[in-house]
């Protein structure tokens, strides 16, 4: 039920991280505050496709 996902800033648009989630627990898509170094700064960055 784990499948990995890609965040992605929500400035910047640049994929940055991945990390996995439960489908069945979290259907929902994952944002997570994180550091872009790109935008030099802490980001939401949210789960993509």
């Amino acid at each position: 039920m784990r499948v990995g996902v890609t965040l992605a800033c929500s400035d910047c648009k640049q994929r940055n991280y991945t990390t996995v989630k439960n489908k069945k627990t979290m259907t929902e898509k994952v944002e997570l505050k994180k550091y872009c170094r790109f935008c030099n700064t802490h980001t939401v960055h949210k789960e993509i496709k």
